[in-house]
């Protein structure tokens, strides 16, 4: 059998859990994940954990925020006018909404705080800052 490496097309099953055991995705019950491995199609700690393995082998690994979705920012929490928002939109903290950036892209951000005046939004990745455990099996590679 070979091992996946670089440039390999990859399907694996997964589950990621926090450290407190809350589960916050999984492939099972639906197809597995296919991604490339060296394309950043996910994140580099659980790209870098496929690599070496061969089909039917599994593992769980932690994937510290470096290799998963990056350390909290500060300057990504930011306060808005509450009169930005549509007049009848329902505005609740852990909302979330999208928001365009400077460059005209959009992104999601959560709704952090409320009050009369302004509303907090975080644009941080809801992972980021978080220590992931991911369970991973190698289901096939498609070199």
């Amino acid at each position: 059998m070979s091992e996946a490496k670089q440039g390999d097309k990859v399907k694996v099953h997964y589950r990621g859990s926090l450290e407190d055991g809350t589960v916050f995705d999984s492939s099972h019950g639906r197809q597995p994940l296919e991604f490339t491995i060296g394309e950043g199609q996910v994140i580099p700690g659980f790209e870098g954990a496929v690599v070496g393995m061969e089909p039917g082998d599994s593992k769980s690994v932690t994937v510290e925020p470096h290799e998963g979705y990056g350390e909290r920012r500060r300057e990504l929490v930011v306060d808005v006018e509450r009169d930005r928002f549509p007049a009848d939109m329902e505005v609740e903290v852990g909302k979330e909404v999208q928001v365009q950036q400077k460059d005209g892209s959009p992104r999601v951000a959560t709704i952090a705080r409320v009050d009369d005046d302004s509303v907090t939004l975080d644009v941080n990745h809801p992972l980021a800052g978080k220590d992931l455990t991911f369970d991973i099996e190698l289901v096939e590679i498609d070199a």
